[in-house]
């Protein structure tokens, strides 16, 4: 199994962007699977070690990109129709 990959919080890309791109990345190799969750904000922080603004702003980045869509009280899915 490769390794995680990390944010650098020293980049000149935003913390949020970086998460952002790894997640799009897990979408777009079958990591993480259409009509399935992707990490919560929570698991995020803890993965990422990063607040929970910026993992509610790097699915909010997905969103907008309809790479994912979000179920009011669910949480956040792939969408199936990407």
């Amino acid at each position: 199994m490769p390794a995680r990959q990390t944010v650098d919080p020293d980049s000149a890309t935003p913390v949020y962007v970086q998460v952002a791109n790894i997640l799009r990345a897990r979408i777009e190799s079958g990591e993480l699977l259409p009509d399935r969750p992707v990490p919560s904000e929570s698991q995020l922080q803890q993965e990422f070690r990063v607040a929970r603004g910026t993992a509610r702003k790097a699915i909010g980045v997905l969103r907008e990109e309809g790479l994912v869509v979000t179920v009011m009280g669910r949480g956040s899915y792939v969408n199936p129709e990407r």
